[in-house]
């Protein structure tokens, strides 16, 4: 029987997370972008179809039927671009070499790459940077992205990352009801707006997650 976080308590009014609370997440996130993209491409068709002349007006509602999409995306990825800390660059080589200690030679190697450490959950497979987290499903074309507070600015990045990843590892549906889901969708919308140097890790989540 795993531990339940202590930190639950806080946000004692929200369900604990599961299989089918996750898909009914997904289907929400994905009818609310329907929502916002078929009116904009409807009523650029329609504007189209009964006068051409309105073919400029026409593109900015196709864009953006193609930017909203793209902004929530965007909200997603942040949860994963490192912000600044107030450690010093001797406790960030600590702390990267402490957080070593917890993970493989493979999630070692990928985390000095990208800076994200990969972790196989029962809900998926997780991707935990210093703020937040990612959580590819269990198909790898939905991509969960998680906003998680740790409240001590002075503590380095390799701190951070093991201070979530051992909440995962004790809890991981407490984990993820405790933690803010900042956007739910396509992998490859995801993609597209992190940094360059994560995707690799996020291809490789992807592959983890459908073997």
């Amino acid at each position: 029987m795993t531990d339940v976080l202590p930190e639950l308590a806080s946000v004692h009014w929200r369900p604990r997370v599961d299989e089918q609370r996750l898909r009914r997440l997904g289907l929400g996130w994905t009818v609310t972008t329907v929502a916002h993209v078929v009116p904009f491409a409807g009523a650029g068709i329609v504007l189209v179809a009964a006068e051409p002349l309105a073919f400029p007006v026409t593109l900015a509602s196709f864009a953006h039927a193609w930017i909203i999409p793209e902004l929530y995306a965007a909200r997603g990825a942040n949860v994963v671009r490192p912000p600044h800390f107030e450690a010093t660059a001797r406790a960030e080589r600590v702390s990267v070499g402490l957080l070593g200690d917890l993970i493989g030679h493979e999630a070692r190697e990928l985390h000095r790459q990208t800076g994200l450490v990969l972790e196989r959950g029962a809900l998926g497979v997780w991707l935990v940077g210093s703020a937040g987290a990612l959580l590819v499903r269990k198909n790898g074309k939905r991509v969960l992205c998680y906003c998680v507070r740790v409240p001590d600015p002075e503590l380095p990045s390799g701190d951070r990352i093991a201070h979530l990843l051992l909440a995962l590892r004790s809890d991981e549906a407490g984990f993820a009801t405790l933690a803010n889901c900042a956007f739910s969708g396509a992998r490859w919308r995801v993609r597209r707006r992190l940094p360059g140097v994560m995707r690799p890790a996020l291809d490789r989540a992807g592959a983890v997650a459908r073997s």
